[in-house]
């Protein structure tokens, strides 16, 4: 998915959203499965931020609903939703899609080792440890990419027409 279409698409989901949900303007993730909106919600600071991400979610549920089929319909992908209070971030409803990967021995050995020690449940438990991991370590790496993606992406839509 190149950036125009994510920024198309999340330019579309935020005129959907009703005014007043949020205290800033919802940040929109959208990969080639799923779309992600997050809310900041106002509210007094040091209040229960956990309650005030449970009543939104309560509150806004039929709405949420309702956009999300709009969109999931629009743009072919799954629509989930999530809120942050404070330095709370609560996601519901998001996607976990299964990824086919082929590993050899010494990354299988990982993968069972993380199992043995009790870190994960199974392989797949345990890959997803291991994305876990490196998004935290690598998060400011990833972004980079990240960026220079999106520059890749611009250079190559200015290119030759064949």
């Amino acid at each position: 998915m190149t950036t125009k279409t994510r920024e198309t698409v999340a330019e579309v989901v935020l005129k959907k959203l009703p005014e007043g949900w949020f205290s800033e303007a919802a940040s929109v993730a959208v990969d080639d499965d799923e779309i992600l909106i997050v809310g900041a919600l106002g509210g007094e600071a040091g209040g229960d931020d956990v309650a005030r991400i449970q009543a939104f979610r309560e509150a806004t549920r039929d709405e949420r609903i309702g956009i999300a089929q709009e969109l999931e319909h629009t743009f072919g992908r799954h629509v989930s939703w999530g809120a942050m209070s404070g330095d709370t971030r609560a996601l519901f409803t998001t996607v976990s899609t299964p990824v086919m990967t082929r590993l050899r021995f010494d990354e299988r050995r990982v993968l069972d080792t993380l199992i043995a020690a009790g870190v994960a449940r199974s392989r797949s438990d345990a890959l997803a440890w291991c994305v876990k991991l490196v998004a935290e370590k690598e998060g400011e790496w990833l972004g980079d990419l990240r960026e220079a993606l999106k520059k890749v992406h611009e250079v190559r839509g200015g290119g030759p027409r064949s």
